[in-house]
C-alpha cells in the first residue's frame, strides 16, 4: 500500500471525505525538516509499521493512526509546546473537514499524550504512546543509532549540558514501574528498552 493510499483508507476509516492531496504533501515535508534527525519521516514509518501489527489491541485504530501522523507534525528541539502546536495544526485542519467535535478532541488528546508527562488513560492512547516509545526496546543498532539522532537534534547544545538532559530524561524512564502501559508491548520490549537504557547511561559517563 503506498503512502496515499494508507492515508486515504485512514480518512475512510474516519468516514471523513479524503482532505486535499496537499494535506499528506504538507506532513511528509514537516517530517523531511533538515533539523530533524530522529523525529523524520523514518519514525513515523516504523510507527505506522508498528501499528500495522497491533490494530487489534485499539479501540478505534484509525484514530491512533492519525494522531501518529500528526504527533510529531511540529518539532523544534528547543520549543516546549510542540505536541501542543501539532495538536492544533490536526485541530484545525479537522475542523476545515466538518470532523465531529468529539472526534477533534479525541484526536487532539492523543496527541497531547506524546508528551509523555503522564501515564495515558485509556486503550488508544495507551497503544499510542507504546508505539511512540518502542524505539526505547528496539534492537542494539537501532537504539545506538537513535541516540545519536537525537544527539544531533540537539547539537546546538554544549555537551556537558546535553548529557546531563539526557540522562535525566532516560533515568526518568527507567523508575517507572513500567515503561509500556500495554501488556502485549511490555512482554515484547521492556526488558530490552531497560538494557538499552542501562547501557546509554553508561555511555553518556552517568550509568
Amino acid at each position: 500500500m503506498t503512502h496515499e493510499q494508507r492515508w486515504r483508507a485512514c480518512w475512510q476509516g474516519l468516514g471523513l471525505t479524503e482532505p486535499p492531496a496537499g494535506v499528506l504533501a504538507d506532513l511528509r515535508a514537516r517530517y523531511a525538516e533538515p533539523h530533524r534527525h530522529y523525529h523524520s519521516l523514518q519514525h513515523l514509518d516504523e510507527c505506522l509499521a508498528l501499528l500495522d501489527g497491533l490494530r487489534d489491541q485499539a479501540e478505534r485504530p484509525c484514530e491512533v493512526e492519525l494522531a501518529l501522523y500528526y504527533h510529531d507534525a511540529v518539532y523544534v528541539p528547543s520549543r516546549p509546546d510542540n505536541e501542543a502546536q501539532s495538536a492544533e495544526l490536526c485541530a484545525t485542519q479537522l475542523r476545515a473537514m466538518r470532523a465531529p467535535p468529539d472526534l477533534i478532541v479525541r484526536l487532539t488528546g492523543l496527541i497531547m499524550d506524546t508528551r509523555h508527562a503522564a501515564s495515558p488513560i485509556g486503550r488508544d492512547a495507551q497503544l499510542l504512546v507504546d508505539i511512540d516509545l518502542a524505539i526505547l526496546g528496539a534492537p542494539r543498532a537501532r537504539f545506538e543509532e537513535y541516540e545519536m539522532q537525537i544527539g544531533r537534534e540537539y547539537a546546538a547544545v554544549p555537551d556537558a549540558l546535553f548529557r546531563h538532559g539526557r540522562a535525566a530524561v532516560l533515568k526518568e524512564f527507567l523508575a517507572r514501574p513500567a515503561i509500556y502501559c500495554t501488556p502485549i508491548m511490555r512482554e515484547r520490549l521492556e526488558a530490552g528498552a531497560r538494557d538499552n537504557l542501562r547501557q546509554a547511561l553508561i555511555g553518556l559517563g552517568v550509568g
